[in-house]
């Protein structure tokens, strides 16, 4: 059995290192419910992980939150000049730096994690499953004060 972890904090911690040096941008935990809908057209980027613990990583963002992060991701001053194979670029890259900072965090706890590929999808109401057995942390963040965004990890022990 691997020790408990705060996975919550985790999650936080890693992707605020991530938006704050990588993207330049701040993000806050959102006080809304967990439930709330990411609104209109949105983008899934997701990367799994194997090891003791098996699961993925998950970011789920609105179209025009992905495109302000490609933006700032590329030094871009305009949506216009952003094209949709870079968003979805952006939002697969964010996945995976988010992913790799929860592996340098968790590590030492856990042991190594083989990790993916980012793979993006868009859609509306997105959701991931891991299926029975797994564990969801799932946080609402803000970005920038602006987008609604939600961070989830969806783990659970690798069956031998």
């Amino acid at each position: 059995m691997i020790e408990q972890v705060c996975f919550d904090e985790v999650l936080i911690e890693s992707a605020r290192e991530v938006f704050e040096t990588m993207v330049f941008m701040d993000i806050a935990e959102d006080a809304a419910s967990d439930n709330d809908k990411i609104e209109g057209w949105a983008l899934l980027g997701t990367i799994t992980f194997s090891g003791e613990l098996e699961g993925c990583f998950a970011i789920c963002c609105s179209t025009p939150c992905a495109q302000a992060i490609a933006m700032n991701m590329l030094g871009i001053d305009s949506a216009d000049q952003v094209s949709e194979e870079e968003v979805c670029d952006a939002i697969g890259e964010i996945a995976n730096m988010v992913m790799g900072s929860i592996k340098a965090r968790l590590i030492e706890k856990i042991g190594n994690l083989n990790v993916s590929i980012p793979s993006v999808i868009s859609g509306r109401e997105l959701r991931n499953n891991l299926g029975e057995g797994s564990v969801e942390i799932s946080r609402q963040v803000t970005i920038e004060d602006e987008y609604l965004t939600k961070l989830t990890l969806l783990y659970r022990e690798k069956t031998k």
